[in-house]
């Protein structure tokens, strides 16, 4: 049963070619530009949904299925309130995306209550003992996670373009949510960082040359700037140190350095400094944010800098400074005072 002939509420009538229902929701989400990662969670999530309401099509279900796939999720697998928000994303995309048909607008399913934990922060001795435990482009790019509280993918995928050495700042291109913004680029990072860009502009070159340099362009930015992709300042700052073929044409291109390498450096690099904190490069970016705070940084300014749309994302760092009992003595150690 296919539904991909109607209109959709935003008055786009894209018709995918594929039969399959999880092709068409792939080609759909392509055609909308929605990232790889994006693509990969939502289509995982629609075929749970149709798994769990024992492979029925979506076409002959409704608001009563939705509810009971979203109240499992709450009550039997126990998942975070942005979770079960990312299911339901998923299943209104289909509906309205994809089928092209109606969701029902008072949707009740129940609601998941697990609580928020207070993330991981290192104190500022521990961060410096984990990236003097890193070595080469693995530290070059932690310090500047720390430095300017980025998400790992921010991170590799950041462009030659988008590091202002002038003024100091990287600009972060469609981060989470969808909006760019700016965040800081230490000074002391500035020398390593040019010497690194450097040796990445001769791999690109030795790419131009054997007609390689094509980098990925998001959002038809390729079809807009047509020699954009084999320019220098569109290439990624943290390159592959191979070719690969690309899952969406099958161009031969040089991708972001796997994300993967920094998460492993970073664990050993933990390991190696004896810290017992769980750490991950997220822990980067919550102690960038903490220390802020600490140092008196306008809560305003570092949800800016984080690329917080509500201010009250930005106070679970203010709990978690809440949390320093640094200076705060236990009654045992005042009975052995006179």
């Amino acid at each position: 049963m296919r539904f991909n002939n109607k209109q959709s509420s935003d008055g786009v009538a894209f018709r995918p070619q594929s039969k399959r229902l999880l092709d068409q929701v792939a080609e759909v989400m392509r055609y909308y530009h929605y990232s790889k990662r994006s693509e990969e969670s939502y289509v995982r999530w629609i075929k749970q949904f149709v798994l769990f309401n024992d492979k029925r099509h979506p076409a002959e279900m409704g608001k009563k299925e939705i509810e009971r796939y979203l109240s499992h999720l709450a009550v039997n697998k126990h998942v975070a309130v942005a979770t079960q928000s990312q299911a339901l994303n998923a299943i209104v995309f289909l509906y309205k995306k994809v089928l092209h048909l109606p969701v029902a607008d008072d949707l009740s399913p129940v609601r998941s209550k697990k609580p928020v934990r207070l993330p991981v922060v290192l104190s500022t001795a521990e961060m410096s003992l984990l990236l003097t435990s890193m070595r080469g482009t693995n530290q070059l790019m932690a310090r500047m996670m720390y430095g300017g509280g980025l998400r790992l993918m921010e991170l590799v995928r950041l462009r030659v373009k988008d590091i202002d050495f002038a003024n100091g700042y990287l600009v972060v291109r469609d981060g989470k949510g969808g909006g760019d913004r700016t965040t800081l680029l230490g000074e002391s990072i500035v020398g390593d960082l040019k010497a690194h860009l450097l040796g990445v502009k001769q791999l690109y070159e030795q790419d131009l040359l054997a007609g390689h340099a094509n980098v990925y362009m998001p959002n038809a930015l390729a079809i807009k700037y047509p020699n954009a992709p084999r320019s220098w300042d569109w290439q990624y700052a943290f390159p592959s140190g191979k070719l690969s073929k690309d899952p969406r044409g099958g161009a031969i291109r040089r991708h972001h350095v796997n994300e993967s390498n920094l998460q492993k450096a970073i664990r050993a690099a933990k390991n190696k400094a004896g810290i017992s904190k769980p750490t991950t490069p997220h822990t980067l970016r919550h102690s960038f944010a903490t220390h802020l705070l600490e140092a008196g940084t306008n809560i305003r300014v570092v949800q800016k800098l984080l690329g917080h749309k509500d201010v009250k994302t930005t106070e679970i760092y203010t709990h978690v400074l809440q949390q320093q009992l640094y200076n705060v003595v236990s009654p045992l150690e005042r009975l052995n005072k006179p």
